[in-house]
This record gives structure tokens, C-alpha cells and sequence, in this order.
């Protein structure tokens, strides 16, 4: 059986389930004993002469590159950005992901912190731990335009959450040909006006469109990103970028920090003191930057994936590829 490190910071802090499956399974369970989230060096120092490895974001490039035992990497989650997957094709070390089991979780969060910044919940909490007490007004869902950049698994689950607050108009932004899945969405969102119509409310059903990157940064009070890390998205957001949005509008990002560039994200809040930015990913983690200097900025710390039922699927189903994949078995969830 196998030799398995565990990198990812938590890993079964509230359930047993994937620990337990690869135990039973006669596999040997190291987890990482830092208790945070481990430096690439780090990872490569603990893990280099075990099987498996069972990871979260942590860079696994040095990893990979000193190795000579790992056979398969199994991620917590859905990003690749952290896994240099060519140097694993060349070397035969298996990749696999949880791409399904983070969806609720961070969708959920994500439509939280567009309510959170449009209402000014968190800077109202801060006014009342310093003594103030201003009221201050903010924008509803209800008749604004929200932009999702990336529509993926994520993106989608967004936007029907969404449809339920009756946003004027959900603009998407995706690479790829999104006619089917807004068709879809829109028959949703008309079913969700006739109900409103028989309480009397006469509102319109919301519009769903798939529009430029440009369009949707222009035009959306909320804008939440749900794309990959790859070369065409690091710095997807930045100061060139800022200037076209509405000087209320409201950015989300729960997808991955290298996304937007925080120095412009700094000085673009620090002149725009009427927007807003909640940020759950970063640059640098744990966060210790100049964003935390700043009123207009809400931060939580990489939690999209942290309830108790999805952080427990995502840990069994990583458990799972390295359990098939000692077996033998066919793994749905590969690279």
C-alpha cells in the first residue's frame, strides 16, 4: 500500500471520512504538521519520498521536479494552477481534482460578499467597533446588473442563486459559447417572475446575456470572477481595467488571487472611495498586505470552500482517486 502525505491545511477538521477511507484501506497517512498552509520548499522537504500526495493550493513545482516516488498528486479543490502538469506527464505522475465538490461552497460565498459589499454589511460592523454609527445606504440586487467573469460550474450556480434576488440583468463573460446554458437559465428566471406576478409584484424577469469582457466591466453594479489561473488571466484586473468599471460597483474574487493585480486593486480603492472589493483569494496567503489598510475592502481568508458538507466531499473524493487509483481502478476525476 501506499505512503501518503497530505499538504492541504485543514484536512478532516470536522469529519474523519477521507482519513479514515485511506486507512482502511491499509494506506499510511502523514498530514502536514504545520498547521497553515505549506511553502513550496516545504511541501518538497515533507513530501518528496512518499507515493501520494494529497494537496490543496500549495506549489508543487519543487515537488515534482526533486521527486522520485510520488506516483499520484490528488487536489482538494478544482484549480491546476498550482501543479506544473507537464513536468508530471513527463515524469508518470497521475493528476487528479475534486472539480465538483467545491461548487456550492464557494458560489454560495460568492453571492454572500456581492450582498455584503452592495449593502455595506462588514463596513458597517467596522463603524460600530469604532463608535460610529452612520447608517450608511447601499445598492440592492434587486434591479442592478451583476457580471460573471467564467462560466464554468461555479459561474452557473452563481447566477441561478441570483435569480432569486431579480437583478435587472446577469451579464456573462466566458470563452466559450454560453447560448445553451443562459437559454436555460433564462426559462429559470421567468418561471421565478410568474411567481412574483401572483404576489402582485409586476416585476420583469431578469435579462441574461453573453457579452465582452470590456461590456461587462463597464456596465455591472457587481462583479464577481470565476475563471482559472492560467497566463491569459494573471493580472486579468488591472488598473487599465479599474477605470472602466462604475465608481460604486462592488468586485468579488473567490477564484484565485494572481487574478487581479492587488497594487492597482490598492490604489484604485484608495481613489475610488465609493467602490468596493471583497477579496477571498490572494497574491501571498495568509494575507498580510495593504489591502488591510482600507474601509472598502472586505477580506476572508481562501474560505469559498470551508462548510462543514463540501470541505468533507472534497477531502473523500481526493481520498478516493488515490484509493482507485492504488487498485486500479478507472478515475472519473483524472487530469
Amino acid at each position: 500500500m501506499a505512503n501518503v502525505f497530505v499538504s492541504t491545511f485543514p484536512f478532516c477538521r470536522t469529519s474523519k471520512v477521507a482519513l479514515d477511507l485511506l486507512e482502511s484501506n491499509g494506506h499510511k497517512v502523514t498530514v502536514n504538521p504545520l498547521g497553515r498552509k505549506m511553502k513550496p520548499e516545504e511541501v518538497a522537504s515533507h513530501a518528496k519520498d512518499f507515493d501520494a500526495l494529497i494537496a490543496g493550493t500549495e506549489d508543487l513545482t519543487e515537488l515534482v521536479t526533486k521527486t522520485n516516488h510520488l506516483k499520484i498528486i490528488s487536489r482538494v479543490g478544482v484549480g491546476l494552477d498550482s501543479v506544473p502538469l507537464d513536468l508530471c506527464k513527463e515524469k508518470g505522475i497521475a493528476v487528479a481534482y475534486t472539480p465538483d465538490a467545491v461548487s456550492p461552497a464557494v458560489s454560495e460565498l460568492a453571492v454572500c460578499l456581492i450582498v455584503d459589499g452592495m449593502r455595506k454589511v462588514s463596513y458597517a460592523d467596522l463603524e460600530i467597533r469604532k463608535g460610529e454609527w452612520t447608517r450608511p445606504y447601499g445598492e440592492r440586487i434587486g434591479g442592478a446588473t451583476i457580471g460573471i467573469v467564467g462560466f464554468g460550474r461555479i459561474g452557473k450556480r452563481v447566477a441561478s442563486h441570483l435569480l432569486g434576488y431579480l437583478p435587472k440583468e446577469i451579464l456573462v463573460c466566458d470563452l466559450m459559447d454560453q447560448t445553451e446554458a443562459i437559454a436555460s437559465l433564462s426559462g429559470l428566471a421567468h418561471s421565478i417572475k410568474n411567481v412574483n406576478d401572483t404576489l402582485g409584484k409586476n416585476w420583469s424577469s431578469t435579462s441574461i446575456k453573453q457579452v465582452s469582457f470590456e461590456t461587462l466591466l463597464k456596465n455591472s453594479d457587481a462583479i464577481t470572477l470565476h475563471v482559472p489561473l492560467t497566463t491569459q488571466t494573471r493580472n486579468l484586473l488591472d488598473h487599465s481595467k479599474f477605470s472602466l468599471m462604475k465608481p460604486k460597483a462592488v468586485l468579488v474574487n473567490t477564484a484565485r488571487g494572481e487574478i487581479v493585480n492587488e497594487k492597482d486593486l490598492f490604489e484604485y480603492l484608495k481613489s475610488a472611495p465609493l467602490g468596493c472589493a471583497a477579496m477571498d483569494v490572494f497574491e501571498e496567503e495568509p494575507y498580510h498586505g495593504p489591502l488591510c489598510e482600507l474601509q472598502n475592502v472586505i477580506l476572508t481568508q481562501h474560505m469559498g470552500s470551508c462548510s462543514n458538507d463540501c470541505r468533507e466531499d472534497m477531502e473523500r473524493e481526493a481520498a478516493e482517486n488515490v484509493v482507485g487509483f492504488w487498485k486500479e481502478e478507472k478515475i472519473e476525476r483524472v487530469v
